[in-house]
């Protein structure tokens, strides 16, 4: 009699479970076409996005967009229209006139690697190197990222190559140091 109230409960449970087995096995091949679908590189993640159009210009025109379509990974601190809108009037104008000048710049918001809030978060700061050379000063204050005195506004945006946190400010590198007698 056990046995049988055994063998009936098991054919219960196959029959319920068949539903969901099924479920889970369509649930698993939608994850796997996900997995498939190539996701955007940064570049077009900051083209697609819409609040990033001076930035966009500014790679175009500093001959970076290729770059950030590139295999990376990259951390990118990718300043807002609204941050460049901060920018005293005309230094955009001359910055897009200064192609040197503007891919300092724009590489001074780079740093080689993915780097996630998390890992910022967790080591309380850092100073990590930027693609210009130049490190960046990153703390954590009052459960927020600053990264140069710019507030990290939105963070992890993910891309397929690297990561995208977004800033409120244009990061303006230290100028070069003067040659001495000059």
């Amino acid at each position: 009699m056990r046995i049988r109230m055994l063998h009936a409960a098991a054919a219960v449970a196959a029959l319920l479970a068949g539903p969901a087995l099924a479920s889970a096995q369509h649930t698993a091949k939608q994850d796997t076409a996900k997995e498939k679908t190539p996701m955007k590189t940064i570049a077009q993640v900051a083209i697609d996005a819409g609040n990033f159009s001076t930035l966009v210009a500014a790679l175009k025109a500093a001959g970076l967009v290729e770059t950030l379509q590139g295999a990376g990974p990259f951390t990118v601190f990718a300043p807002t229209d609204a941050a460049f809108a901060k920018l005293p009037a005309g230094t955009l104008d001359a910055l897009l006139a200064d192609r040197e000048k503007l891919t300092a710049i724009l590489t001074y918001h780079v740093v080689s690697g993915k780097v996630m809030a998390g890992d910022i978060l967790k080591s309380n700061g850092a100073r990590p190197a930027t693609v210009n050379g130049q490190p960046l000063d990153v703390v954590v204050r009052g459960g927020k990222v600053y990264v140069n005195g710019a507030e990290v506004v939105g963070a992890d945006v993910g891309a397929s190559n690297g990561v995208i946190h977004v800033i409120d400010t244009v990061l303006l590198p230290k100028p070069a140091p003067m040659p001495a007698g000059r």
